[in-house]
């Protein structure tokens, strides 16, 4: 049990270093990014969620913020119409400032940093 643990915590955190990446990414300009952020959440948020695992259950406060503020993106994005305009930017940014700052504090919480 302890050794799946263990493997489920490296595969989260792979994905938080990726999450990591690809936020650089989108901080940069390059909006392409958000179907691979995406992904990477969805398979965080499968590796997490639900775990009675005291690793997890410590950083899920955390983690609910990477996840809805991730949703709020997408629901920023759905009301554009391809064209990301200066206010739906500065949210999107404000929204990944929350994301970034959530995964910091989850690798300090795993003792990343």
């Amino acid at each position: 049990m302890e050794q799946e643990a263990n493997e489920n915590h490296g595969k989260f955190i792979e994905r938080l270093v990726r999450l990591n990446d690809e936020m650089k990414e989108l901080f940069a300009g390059d909006l392409t990014r958000f179907s691979e952020m995406n992904r990477t959440i969805k398979e965080m948020y499968a590796l997490q969620h639900g775990q009675d695992d005291e690793a997890f259950r410590a950083i899920d406060p955390e983690c609910e913020v990477i996840y809805a503020n991730f949703d709020m993106i997408i629901g920023v994005l759905r009301t554009t119409d391809g064209t990301v305009d200066e206010a739906a930017r500065r949210a999107i940014d404000k929204f990944l400032h929350n994301i970034a700052e959530a995964v910091v504090n989850v690798a300090a919480m795993f003792g990343l940093i």
